[in-house]
C-alpha cells in the first residue's frame, strides 16, 4: 500500500466533488456546520468551484491517494493581507473515513505547506469546527496551533 499526494488535475474533478459532498455531510451535522456550509464552503455547483480552484495561480488543489486511487483532497488558497504579506488558508482537507490514520492527510498537508513556503507565506490557517476533535488533533500533530476562537450567538427569527 503506497500513500501519496499529488496536484489535482481536471480529470480528478468528479472524484473531488464526491469527496466534497462527503465533507459537507460530515461537517453540517456538527456544531457550527450549518453556518460553515453557508459561509466558508465553496459554492454550488461544486464542479465549477473546484475547476476554478484547480486553474487558479494562487491556489493549490491536491488529492491524496492509496495505490493511485484518490481517497482524499485538500485545497489551499493564498490570501494577500492588508500589510501585503501572504497567508496560506487551507479551506478543505478531507480523507474518506475508512482511510484515515494511514498518512494520507499528512501527505496532503505537507504538499500544501510546501506550496505556502514557495509563495513566502507568513503562515497557514486551517479551520476546525468546535467538537471536531479528530480535525483539531490532526492539525496539532502537524504543528498547527489555535490563534483565535470565533464565538457565535445564533439569533432565531
Amino acid at each position: 500500500m503506497v500513500e501519496a499526494s499529488r496536484t489535482a488535475v481536471v480529470g480528478d474533478l468528479a472524484r473531488i466533488v464526491e469527496l466534497a459532498q462527503l465533507l459537507r455531510l460530515e461537517l453540517v451535522a456538527m456544531k457550527g456546520g450549518e453556518l460553515w456550509l453557508r459561509r466558508e464552503a465553496w459554492p454550488e455547483p461544486l464542479r465549477d468551484s473546484y475547476a476554478n480552484l484547480i486553474d487558479a495561480d494562487d491556489t493549490l488543489v491536491v488529492v491524496g491517494t492509496i495505490d493511485d486511487t484518490v481517497i482524499g483532497y485538500g485545497v489551499l488558497v493564498v490570501e494577500t493581507l492588508r500589510s501585503g504579506a501572504q497567508l496560506g488558508v487551507i479551506t478543505d482537507l478531507f480523507v474518506e473515513p475508512d482511510a484515515r490514520a494511514v498518512g494520507i492527510g499528512e501527505c496532503m498537508v505537507l504538499q500544501l505547506i510546501a506550496f505556502s513556503e514557495e509563495r513566502n507565506c507568513i503562515g497557514i490557517d486551517a479551520l476546525a469546527l468546535p467538537g471536531h476533535r479528530e480535525a483539531k488533533n490532526f492539525f496539532e500533530r502537524n504543528a498547527f496551533t489555535a490563534r483565535s476562537l470565533t464565538m457565535h450567538r445564533r439569533l432565531d427569527p
